[in-house]
């Protein structure tokens, strides 16, 4: 493609992602800065149509651009000016850096809340749908804690290395006072403190002889209880503002488009698989739905970004939104929010 096919091809994009409406030769000549006739330029629209870049809809003279189009447009057409040269962006690359850092709320919250946080974040920011893949945890504990509710009934408190509390319900055989249960956690975290509970279980298979009946059959509840806790929090997904994608005509003109959409949200195999392989990634991904198997619309498109914690990558981040989106825009948004995650969490 010489550079009056690029030039054009990527004032079409532009045009088309700011106003929504087929693109036709005038619009072009316009826009693009070339001094060329509409007949020559209706004649490098039909190229890059033959190319499969652009398409024209039924109802339009206009052309909009195709997957492969705004894929060649966001590998090869999108520059990143020196923030230097570009005041206004710096600017608002400031802006939006202090607001997802008001956002996130610093150290105070746990991981969880920090990822709640910061899929809201993505969604108020770019008016689309916001997803963040917890990571996988680890499946040790920091400490438990033991509190009565009825004679045969405990809550079990599991804190784990995170931060991140979660409580299970334990019915037991016996009765057990305030005092015993202070004494069992007590128990539990100067030996256990650090380990899964499936380490756990192994040593009280040795240490059970070691230990009081009633202390033993509440440390095997325990164990049990928290071994399921733990493994009902993997590949979590955080979803926020998929409700804005309502409002975008592309994606829910039809009831066909909306059905698939929502599956997305729904059964989330998709998108953990789309969030799992941008984790093995370096830096923003963009997903273009019609030559991505991962993005079930062709007018969907997804950005994403992985995040860490101290340098190591435990999960990945993104925006969910239509394929006529301002990328310029979107990619900082996403970039910036994975980097200030990846800080809050390693400070944390």
């Amino acid at each position: 493609m010489d550079e009056r096919s690029k030039t054009l091809l990527k004032t079409l994009i532009e045009r088309y992602i700011a106003e929504g409406q087929p693109v036709g030769s005038r619009t072009l000549s316009k826009y693009s800065g070339l001094d060329l006739s509409p007949a020559t330029i209706r004649n490098v629209m039909s190229d890059l149509e033959e190319m499969g870049f652009i398409a024209s809809p039924h109802t339009s003279a206009g052309r909009i651009p195709t997957p492969r189009g705004y894929r060649l447009f966001v590998d090869t057409m999108l520059t990143a000016q020196p923030l230097e040269r570009a005041p206004e962006l710096a600017a608002e690359l400031a802006e939006l850096t202090g607001q997802i850092q008001g956002q996130l709320g610093g150290q105070q919250l746990g991981h969880q809340r920090m990822i709640t946080a910061a899929a809201h974040t993505l969604s108020h920011l770019s008016h689309f749908a916001g997803v963040v893949m917890t990571p996988r945890r680890t499946q040790s504990f920091r400490q438990v804690e033991f509190m009565r509710l009825s004679d045969r009934r405990i809550l079990l408190i599991i804190v784990s290395p995170e931060g991140d509390v979660q409580n299970r319900i334990i019915q037991t055989e016996l009765p057990y006072t305030p005092a015993q249960l202070i004494e069992a956690a007590n128990f539990f975290n100067s030996h256990y403190a650090g380990m899964s509970f499936d380490a756990v279980r192994s040593h009280l298979r040795v240490e059970l002889q070691d230990l009081r009946r009633d202390m033993s059959t509440l440390m095997q509840a325990a164990v049990d209880a928290g071994s399921s806790a733990m493994a009902e929090e993997e590949d979590q997904v955080f979803i926020s503002g998929e409700r804005k994608l309502l409002e975008v005509e592309d994606l829910s003109s039809s009831m066909d488009k909306l059905r698939r959409l929502f599956d997305v949200f729904e059964h989330k195999t998709n998108l953990l698989q789309l969030l799992d392989v941008s984790s093995h990634a370096q830096g923003v991904q963009i997903f273009i739905g019609g030559e991505s198997q991962l993005v079930p619309l062709e007018d969907m498109a997804v950005i994403t970004a992985p995040y860490g914690v101290d340098g190591q990558i435990v999960g990945t981040l993104g925006v969910i939104g239509p394929t006529r989106m301002a990328y310029e825009r979107v990619i900082p948004i996403v970039d910036i929010t994975a980097r200030l995650l990846s800080s809050a969490l390693s400070q944390n």
